[in-house]
């Protein structure tokens, strides 16, 4: 696992969904444009994707905590408003 930390800006709709038959009921997806440009896939589940869904939208300033999975996004540990 490789833990980061992330600073930058929500470009795209919050999506949510709830699963059904998983150990996660709930996850959020959302896209983010860090302070250098790059663009990155952000998820999110439980507890934190329903907090994303309540408190973000599109064009926050956010810092998140994170780790770095497989498929080269970033599954919210901690998420920040600034």
């Amino acid at each position: 696992m490789n833990i980061c930390i992330l600073q930058g800006k929500i470009i795209s709709k919050i999506e949510y969904k709830f699963i059904i038959n998983s150990k996660n009921k709930a996850i959020a997806y959302f896209e983010m444009e860090l302070l250098d440009k790059n663009i990155i896939k952000i998820k999110a589940y439980n507890d934190i994707a329903d907090k994303c869904y309540r408190i973000l939208s599109t064009g926050n300033e956010i810092c998140i905590e994170g780790i770095l999975d497989t498929n080269g996004e970033i599954e919210i540990q901690e998420i920040y408003v600034l």
